[in-house]
Order: C-alpha cells, then structure tokens, then sequence
C-alpha cells in the first residue's frame, strides 16, 4: 500500500502506470476535508491486506496532486481507479458498502488463474488437449467456481466423457454469459450417450444414428450433412431430434466457422 502526500517523493508514471503492468494497481483519490473519503480508505485498505499481494493500493491525496487528479479525469472524491498493463479498465466514485466493492473487485480484476487457462486455450490450438484438460483440472482443484475454467474444460470433454461434460455444465446454466453453452452440452451430450436401439423405429433411423456417429467422431461437416438430410425426410424425428442437433453444433462451432456457414444456408432451406 502506498500513501502520496506532498512531503514524499511520487512519480505517477512509475507508481501507478508502469507498477500496473506486473500487478493491478487500485489508486484511491481523496482528501483531508472529504469526510466519506475517511470512510472508504479504511476499507480499502483492508481489503489490500486481504488480497495478499494480488493487487496494489495507492492513496492519492487531491489537494497535494491536483495535477494528476485532472490527468485521470477525477470529477469528485473519492474516486477509486483501477489501472491494468497502464490502463484505467474500471472506477467508481463514493464511499459504497464494503460487499459492493468486493463484488466491483471480483469482476474487475483478472482472475487469479487466467495465465493457466488462456495457455490451456493455446494447447488446445497445437492439439493437444491433454496437456489442456490437466491444466483446468488443476485450476478447479485450486478454485472450483472458476466459470472460464469450466466452460472450456465442458468443450474438452463434451466428446470424450459426455456423462461428465453434463455434470461439469450443470453449475454454468444459470450464468447468463454460459447459458448457451450449457444447453448445447445438454443436446449435443445426450446424442452422443444414446445407443441405436433406444431410437424410435422409423425409416430415418438409420441415416439419424449414422449421423450421431458422425457427430461422436466430432466430424461436424458429414454429422450436419446427415442430420440435414432427416430433417427434411422426417423433421419431428426423435422429438426433432435432427434440427435441435443442427442447431447446438452450430452454437459449438461458432457462427464464424467455416463448416457453420457452409452449412447454416443448407439447414434454413430444409424447413
């Protein structure tokens, strides 16, 4: 925690711009004659300690520094501002409840684990998913209510372990940001867990359990083509059965993706 005042030596650009890109640095703006600024400080200060390092407290003293309050644009005291890799990417101004500012704080600041999970996205790139689903596992056994971490280890295993992919998802439904991605597990999971023989005997059953098959092997091209083709033989298959599929591969690939866009105008003339 650091205190800036007019007697101590202070160099904002070392302080707080460059100290922010190894750690995350918290600048609290106020002054002597700011009453509810006395009343935040002191929690901030304590939530500091809390972080254990995570994040860095500077105190700014308005009075003393009025140059560098103007700088960072501070209307009102007290502000805080939270400056990451020499950017303000957060603030707020006045003294809120100290449970609004732990939750201000944890969505925020980066996660303790992010440096693992965004190398876990690139080996997943390079192809090597093992290597990935070892370092989320890791990060769950550390904290186990980490989201990201979740949803892309639900991605890993959707095809491998549909059964466990399912249980993994259960806690992302109600997240509005992995809504989406837990219903799209919920469809894509029971395709690739249901046997030929549980299927309702129709003429299409054939050419929909091939096209499961084709979905198992995470061939999305060929899976899209076989359920496509259902879908306009028979689209209440398997309590349509065929369109819902279509649509979670979507969903999974991205509208972005080649085979998504190849397909997406094929699928919307079946109906």
């Amino acid at each position: 925690m650091t205190d800036m005042n007019a007697q101590q030596p202070f160099d904002f650009q070392c302080d707080v711009i460059e100290q922010s890109h190894d750690i995350p640095v918290l600048v609290d703006f106020w002054a002597e004659v700011c009453a509810p600024c006395h009343m935040l400080t002191p929690v901030l200060e304590k939530l500091a300690l809390e972080s254990e390092g995570r994040w860095k407290l500077v105190k700014i003293n308005t009075d003393d520094h009025p140059d560098i309050a103007s700088t960072c644009h501070v209307r009102g005291i007290p502000t805080v501002q939270l400056f990451i890799k020499g950017e303000v990417t957060g603030e707020f101004s006045g003294a809120i409840p100290e449970q609004r500012i732990r939750e201000w704080l944890k969505q925020s600041l980066p996660g303790l684990y992010d440096k693992e999970i965004t190398l876990a996205a690139e080996l997943v790139e390079q192809g090597k998913p093992a290597m990935a689903v070892s370092l989320l596992e890791g990060v769950l056994h550390k904290e186990a209510d980490n989201l990201l971490a979740r949803a892309l280890l639900v991605r890993l295993r959707l095809f491998v372990q549909p059964e466990e992919a399912l249980r993994l998802s259960a806690s992302l439904e109600s997240e509005p940001q992995y809504a989406a991605l837990a219903e799209t597990v919920r469809v894509l999971a029971r395709l690739c867990m249901i046997s030929k023989e549980t299927l309702p005997d129709d003429g299409v059953r054939d050419d929909y359990f091939a096209a499961v098959e084709e979905l198992k092997q995470q061939h999305f091209d060929a899976a899209l083509a076989g359920f496509i083709e259902v879908i306009v033989q028979n689209r209440s298959y398997d309590d349509d059965g065929s369109r819902k599929a279509c649509i979670a591969i979507f969903r999974y690939l991205g509208e972005a993706d080649e085979v998504t866009r190849k397909y997406r105008k094929l699928f919307d003339r079946s109906f």
